[in-house]
């Protein structure tokens, strides 16, 4: 049976993974001009750097999980669902910014 600070410390690693996915996804989005290359990026870049975390947060967390398939599920297919969700639906897109002029 899990413990709730096993409990309380995955749920913290699952906010901090959906926060790294979204912040990285949008600096893919607006440092890329192009129309796909943000989502290449992105499909490749963001689950290297949610697995690394998941290595380091594995020496903190208890182990709560049978296999590496459920592991990755969890700690890296959810956080870059939501954090793509998050990005695309509720942050408005780079393009709608008014900045201004550079002298």
């Amino acid at each position: 049976m899990a413990s709730l600070v096993a409990l309380g410390l995955t749920a913290a690693v699952l906010v901090v993974h959906t926060l790294v996915a979204a912040v990285l996804a949008r600096f893919f989005r607006i440092r890329l001009n192009t129309q796909w290359g943000w989502v290449v990026y992105s499909l490749a870049l963001i689950p290297v750097v949610l697995t690394a975390t998941t290595i380091l947060a594995g020496a903190v967390i208890p182990p709560l999980f049978d296999g590496a398939p459920l592991l990755l599920a969890t700690f890296v297919g959810l956080p870059m669902a939501l954090g793509f969700t998050v990005d695309l639906l509720y942050v408005p897109a780079p393009d709608e910014y008014d900045l201004p002029e550079a002298n």
